[in-house]
């Protein structure tokens, strides 16, 4: 055992944080705190931790190691980022901060921190946090600001990482091939589920239908209970007294309290034929092209993703389809209906200073749904924001809070087309299932720049890909395009497809390779771990400790190697199961 939380509880001025909360953390676990924006998720991380006051026993293994991934990580501003991630412990090796980084996007190690963009912050600061000696690996939102490749990369980091794992995140894909504990927090309580996130969807649902049957059950057997008493008030004049006790006992009994969700059925636009017609734009910055040549004409029902490492453009694409930014070639028309609302990266021109109710109301103080009118303040809390935050200065609420309120801000705009710029950033995995809920049945276009690959297949039915200063568009989600982008053999012609796919199989030679390789990476992991102690034996040693390295590297590099294998090779069984089984 890591740690163990018993009776803890926590306050955030008069907000209930927890109230008699108890989690454990064993080693090896692969945790994923999982609750709605604003129910406490930052919190409870920093608890575990040790960073945030509390009430209530935790305890901790001896000498416990932890290393931390905050939301907002801070920096010694004027240091290089090579310093930043070597400093957190003197061991490390400056191959291995400059190997990390790079895989991260940052190869230019010398440059300033104070230079650096949010995004870039993020990523030295997940260099930093996965580089540290530690037990026990705690991560607000690792996934934010990274593109598909490194979120890629990551994910096989973790899943081969040895020690545990605590962290926060709206990826679910990640939840469901990293993780294998939920822990759930919900009304200030904590809910334990030993499964991946979609054996916990489904515990999830039962827990609550079986909290949902008891409250029933103590329903009717209250109105039994209060029959009696009063059938037996004019009968008698003394009662059984452990019945009356029992009556009010039960009656004192709280009700289940499931969470409350947003509703989503706002109107939209009427939208004509023309909607945005892009003929051979082109933009460049200096000798630097981010895309050329490209024309497209937008449909009304167009569910389009736009995929591409940091930095390539993507964004600027947006600018420039919405007529924000002028493109250095080509021309952008928009039709005479469009109505278009842009959900940006971060939370928008937001003053923190504004109250909730004149931040909405800005847009309207009306707005009509699919069933009725609604006022700002209603619309707020629709969005679960009750009325007694209406008041409350925006700089107060968490980040997850200020995406969900610059969301409403930006549908009630009524729009009929929807630009969305990174919009699972911050918000909760509930809110986000609503969202995708919604544009499913959004009359109009939608285009999402995303690195959420769960959503991008949940969402999109067509990918604009950056390639090289070219956008390349796909057919498919985002698993499509992949599983075309990875296949290294001559793509069989469609018509004898359905017969390849009955003779695809996996050769005798794989499946023992497939069936050993989990313990052959296990021995290659304690090699690592066996000349880590090493190093630590030989820490004034300088020559052993390079020989050592060296030794480490080669074998990370193995590591490594052996990951993509089988990684490769699982997915083809289960591609084969998958046929064998339709």
């Amino acid at each position: 055992m890591l740690i163990s939380m018993d009776s803890i509880t926590k306050y955030h001025n008069v907000k209930e944080i927890v109230k008699e909360a108890s989690l454990t953390i064993e080693e090896h676990d692969k945790t994923a705190l999982i609750g709605v924006n604003g129910a406490g998720k930052t919190t409870i991380l920093r608890i575990v931790a040790g960073l945030e006051s509390y009430e209530g026993n935790i305890v901790r293994k001896n000498g416990l190691r932890i290393s931390y991934l905050p939301q907002d990580p801070v920096f010694d501003e004027q240091e290089s980022i090579l310093y930043q991630v070597m400093k957190v412990d003197p061991k490390i090796e400056e191959y291995e901060a400059k190997s990390i980084l790079g895989k991260l996007g940052m190869h230019d190690v010398d440059l300033c921190i104070a230079k650096l963009s949010g995004g870039q912050r993020k990523r030295v600061a997940l260099a930093r946090a996965l580089l540290k000696p530690c037990d026990l690996l705690i991560l607000d939102e690792p996934t934010n600001h990274l593109d598909n490749e490194m979120i890629e990369w990551l994910e096989k980091y973790l899943k081969r990482f040895s020690n545990a794992i605590f962290m926060v995140t709206h990826d679910r894909y990640f939840l469901e091939r990293v993780c294998t504990k939920m822990v759930e927090i919900s009304q200030g309580k904590l809910y334990t589920y030993e499964a991946n996130y979609s054996q916990y969807l489904e515990a999830k649902a039962l827990r609550e239908e079986q909290a949902l049957a008891n409250e029933k059950k103590r329903q009717n057997l209250l109105r039994k209970e209060l029959a009696w008493i009063r059938a037996g008030v004019q009968a008698r004049g003394t009662k059984s007294k452990e019945r009356i006790e029992r009556f009010h006992a039960l009656n004192a009994q709280d009700k289940p309290q499931l969470e409350k969700s947003i509703a989503l059925d706002l109107t939209t636009s009427r939208l004509g034929k023309k909607i945005i017609e892009l003929e051979h734009i082109s933009k460049a910055y200096g000798e630097r092209v981010l895309f050329r040549d490209f024309s497209y004409h937008f449909t009304r029902h167009d569910r389009i993703g736009i995929l591409g490492a940091n930095g390539c453009g993507k964004t600027t694409l947006l600018h420039v389809m919405a007529k924000q930014l002028e493109p250095d070639s080509g021309t952008v028309v928009h039709g005479e209906t469009l109505k278009l609302a842009y959900f940006k990266q971060g939370h928008g021109d937001m003053d923190g200073s504004m109250k909730l109710i004149d931040y909405i109301q800005e847009t309207s103080n009306h707005i009509e749904t699919t069933q009725r009118s609604y006022t700002a303040a209603s619309m707020l809390e629709r969005f679960l924001f009750p009325r007694s935050m209406h008041h409350t200065t925006i700089e107060r609420l968490s980040g997850g809070e200020k995406r969900r309120l610059y969301l409403l801000k930006v549908l009630m705009q009524a729009p009929n087309v929807l630009f969305l710029d990174e919009p699972t950033n911050d918000l909760d995995i509930a809110t986000l299932q609503i969202l995708e809920d919604y544009l499913d049945e959004f009359n109009g276009a939608v285009v999402v720049v995303s690195h959420d690959r769960y959503f991008l297949d949940r969402i999109c039915d067509k990918l604009f890909v950056f390639q090289n200063g070219n956008i390349v568009q796909h057919i498919g989600g985002y698993s499509s395009f992949i599983q075309i982008a990875s296949q290294t053999v001559e793509t069989t012609p469609k018509s004898t497809q359905p017969k390849a796919a009955v003779l695809m199989k996996m050769t005798t030679k794989e499946k023992q390779e497939l069936a050993g390789m989990e313990t052959a990476m296990d021995q290659v992991q304690k090699c690592i771990d066996a000349i880590d102690q090493d190093m630590e034996k030989y820490a004034d040693d300088f020559q052993k400790l390079q020989e050592l390295s060296i030794q480490r590297e080669a074998k990370e590099k193995q590591l490594e190697e052996m990951m993509e294998r089988w990684l490769q090779l699982s997915d083809k069984k289960a591609r084969i199961d998958a046929m064998l089984n339709k």
